[in-house]
């Protein structure tokens, strides 16, 4: 059986914190606000892999209203959500996903995202395909005021 999923998460930029994508600290002057460490990405691929596996979604999975996800490391929530899939028989094909965001420069640091998230997933990097993108000034991304991620997400259970 194939099943195909779609992830989108969104987080607005602030001040004071550590910008976290793709499992990498990326230096730049602002960081992501969420409940854990607000990695855009990760939350992407784990809504994408959840859906795919009709486990609902990050949210119901990992509550933003739980102490116990309160600033946690996002690759931990990957982890566990590979984890989610394997129970559930399935296996990861492959991972697709766009980040779209003016600044900062992304490119530089994808290859790096890939080794990681790979890494947490048990899955070859070359399963894991990163694009960065901008909006062209448009919207809240070209304004700089915050990132968006998407990815879908192929699985298999034989």
């Amino acid at each position: 059986m194939i099943r195909v999923g779609f992830g989108i998460d969104v987080h607005r930029f602030v001040e004071n914190r550590d910008l976290w994508i793709g499992g990498v600290k990326i230096p730049y002057e602002y960081g992501l606000a969420g409940h854990s460490d607000a990695d855009v990405l990760i939350h992407a691929i784990c809504d994408a892999l959840l859906g795919a596996a009709n486990l609902r979604d990050i949210g119901f999975q990992f509550p933003d209203t739980s102490d116990g996800f309160l600033n946690i490391d996002s690759k931990i929530l990957l982890r566990r959500t590979g984890e989610l899939l394997e129970a559930k028989g399935y296996r990861i094909n492959n991972i697709d996903s766009t980040v779209a965001a003016q600044a900062p420069k992304l490119n530089p640091h994808i290859s790096e995202m890939q080794q990681v998230m790979a890494s947490v997933l048990g899955i070859d990097p070359d399963s894991l395909s990163i694009k960065a993108t901008t909006t062209e000034k448009l919207g809240f991304e070209g304004r700089k005021e915050g990132i968006t991620a998407y990815a879908t997400v192929l699985i298999e259970k034989d």
